[in-house]
């Protein structure tokens, strides 16, 4: 899975003129699914501008209610009704801006399971974490809680990003190593959790300054399962160039 996170970018014009450009480039990728996630002014546009395509769309938020009086909240219901397929949850910037915990993602994966969307929960360490030596252990904390209360049919509908925080945004990469390491521990706790063949078929997404230049060595590790894709997703070509790397 090769997916595209476009934080607060692009108005609903732009996103039209990014599908214009993006859709020949990527018609023939095969053997990945392609996700973009705009913001929830131009999920409409984007989901009008992917019919018929090999491209899904997601959102980056939403509320687990259906509805009431919850100002400013999206829910799973309204996400699905526009045509919208997945859902990230529990961003890192969730997590630090506005104070997401594992409480949260539990009740944010099950409300949009609830309504067919498929989760892309993230998980990952700060560098004060990395290098304290404590990654395994935050890694751990937010899959116990977070994840872990999930029953074995809800863990099969979702996809797992791991993203070091201290990688996001500031042109650092976790070698392919490094990322790899992290993916294997998670992959142990879900086998752990959910058995050898839940651990052996979960995706497990890489995300964090993700490039054309970096996307090949990454994607060579066996660990590794995808892409969550942030700055580089904003440009045509450059995504093109990561999703059929």
């Amino acid at each position: 899975m090769m997916a595209g996170n476009w934080k607060m970018y692009k108005t609903p014009a732009e996103t039209k003129a990014f599908f214009e450009a993006f859709k020949p480039l990527t018609e023939s990728a095969a053997n990945r699914d392609i996700v973009i996630c705009p913001p929830f002014p131009n999920l409409h546009a984007a989901v009008s501008e992917t019919e018929g395509t090999n491209i899904g769309v997601g959102a980056q938020n939403l509320y687990w209610g259906k509805e009431g009086a919850v100002t400013g909240e999206v829910s799973g219901h309204m996400l699905q009704a526009i045509g919208c397929q997945y859902v990230i949850i529990a961003h890192s910037e969730r997590r630090q801006y506005f104070g997401e915990n594992e409480a949260d993602v539990v009740r944010k994966v099950k409300a949009a399971l609830e309504y067919g969307l498929t989760p892309i929960v993230c998980v990952g360490e700060r560098l004060e974490e990395r290098e304290g030596g404590g990654t395994e252990a935050v890694l751990g904390e937010q899959f116990d809680g977070g994840i872990a209360p999930l029953t074995a049919e809800e863990f099969a509908k979702i996809v797992i990003a791991y993203e070091p925080v201290w990688a996001i945004g500031t042109g650092k990469t976790a070698t392919p190593k490094m990322a790899a390491d992290a993916h294997r521990f998670i992959r142990g706790k879900v086998s752990g959790k959910f058995g050898a063949e839940a651990g052996a078929s979960t995706r497990i997404l890489y995300g964090g300054s993700v490039k054309p230049d970096n996307v090949k060595n990454l994607m060579a590790e066996e660990e590794i399962d995808g892409a969550l894709v942030g700055g580089a997703s904003l440009d045509p070509a450059s995504f093109a160039a990561v999703v059929n790397f």
